[in-house]
């Protein structure tokens, strides 16, 4: 039997290649930023919940400017429409709807095909909203994504597979899994011998700026420069124990505000903006200080956007210390910021360079907790060994977990098929959350777990 074929289509640089790549667990189309760049169709098998299908990426489909990119891509990419069991036409959130985008949804309207929309570049959640607006463009299973981080593919395949067949026997060949952790730490700019891409956060005078100072000028290797994403922004690459940071927008940690509000928004600008780019985040705090209301205001933000976080104590060098110091203050952080529970907390001392190595060791297990994959086996043990009983719900009655599954990484992503319709209880999926984290560790990484009913 012949498999059901999802292809992918949109104009040029909205994220076609990274969500075929996110989809299919692997780097077969090229991506960058030149337009036109995919120059063929390019096929793929993939899995979704047991449905397995082919994915199609067209090179860019550009009806009415086909002088833009070659003829033969276009004529390919009808073929493909005339293939195909779902479309997906995927667009741009941050660029918003431009005349092209609304001259492809007709054209894919008038086919007839099953048309779902992808707005991706939705990294955060504060970002969702941005996406309503592509109702216009009159298709109705409109779905936020990030395809280079993973947020929402989940509820697009979901979407796009219901109605496609299981299908078993001959003809189909064993797949990589779409969410493998070699494709998320590829499709997120890191694996444990590549690039781990890093925040400094906090609120203004903590330290960020000696932190990064004495990062960079302790390295033997040379520190190379590179262009950020605005127009002053400059970021920092270094090595260190043979594992490669990037550091973002190393200019803009330096930037002081010229008066104490105004420095203030800025440190919270910064750092969404920076969290937007980032795989791990460090929030620094002032030792001498405490923990205060902006600090809390930051971290709150670290946590919604799904980065993993290190809590960095600095001037750890400048308190007089007992032999509890260090768990009273870590208590007074735990207390103060609960949502982010699950972040290591180091106590350093940017200005002496205490405890620097140990830090970046730990950015190093962060990154790769946040890239952890667990095998469906692993999973199954988890379950059969879990007293769910223990946990909360509403109305006391418990939720059977009939199957559980880790469909993403980069953060870790869990999907529950339960025997109840609706979210977990809050205090039941903390519960679950825990248990997880005993088990498996994900230290230093936020963890996402939704709910199916099993039908």
């Amino acid at each position: 039997m012949k498999l059901p074929r999802l292809v992918i289509l949109g104009r040029p640089n909205v994220g076609k290649s990274t969500l075929f790549n996110r989809i299919c667990g692997r780097r077969r189309a090229l991506v960058g930023n030149e337009p036109g760049m995919t120059r063929d169709r390019l096929y793929a098998q993939a899995e979704w919940m047991g449905k397995n299908f082919e994915v199609v990426d067209t090179g860019g489909l550009i009806p009415a400017e086909q002088d833009l990119i070659p003829s033969e891509i276009v004529r390919q990419a009808r073929v493909a429409i005339e293939e195909a069991a779902h479309l997906v036409l995927v667009v741009d959130a941050r660029q918003g709807i431009v005349p092209l985008d609304q001259e492809l949804a007709a054209l894919l309207r008038k086919t007839g095909k099953p048309l779902s929309l992808a707005v991706n570049k939705v990294d955060m959640a504060q970002h969702s909203p941005f996406a309503a607006e592509f109702h216009r463009l009159g298709i109705r299973g409109l779905f936020p994504i990030s395809a280079e981080h993973g947020l929402g593919v989940d509820d697009l395949l979901g979407h796009v597979t219901k109605d496609f067949p299981k299908i078993t026997g001959e003809g189909i060949r064993e797949v990589e899994p779409g969410f493998s952790p070699a494709s998320d730490a590829a499709l997120n700019g890191g694996a444990t011998d590549e690039t781990i891409k890093v925040a400094i956060i906090g609120r203004p005078n903590v330290g960020k700026s000696t932190l990064l100072n004495r990062i960079l000028s302790e390295e033997r290797s040379i520190v190379t420069p590179l262009p950020g994403t605005t127009r002053d922004a400059v970021d920092a690459e270094f090595e260190h124990e043979g594992q490669r940071f990037h550091f973002i927008d190393t200019a803009g940690i330096r930037r002081k505000g010229k008066t104490k509000l105004l420095a203030e928004k800025l440190s919270v600008i910064q750092a969404r903006r920076h969290l937007e780019r980032a795989d791990v985040a460090l929030l620094v705090l002032d030792a001498e200080e405490g923990v205060n209301a902006l600090d809390t205001h930051i971290g709150g933000y670290a946590h919604e956007s799904n980065r993993s976080v290190i809590i960095v104590v600095n001037k750890w060098d400048a308190i007089q210390k007992g032999p509890n110091t260090m768990e009273e203050f870590t208590r007074k952080i735990r207390d103060r910021m609960k949502y982010l529970d699950y972040a290591p907390v180091a106590f350093v001392s940017a200005l002496r360079g205490n405890r620097i190595s140990k830090l970046l060791k730990t950015t190093v297990d962060v990154a790769a907790a946040r890239r952890q994959r667990l095998t469906a086996a692993e999973m199954r043990k988890f379950l059969k060994e879990t007293d769910l009983d223990r946990g909360t719900s509403p109305g006391g009655k418990p939720f059977r977990i009939f199957y559980l599954t880790q469909v993403g990484a980069a953060p870790p992503t869990f999907i529950a098929f339960t025997n109840r319709s609706g979210k977990f209880h809050f205090s039941f999926e903390r519960f679950l959350e825990n248990r997880i984290r005993e088990r498996f560790g994900f230290a230093g990484t936020p963890i996402v777990i939704k709910s199916r009913t099993s039908k």
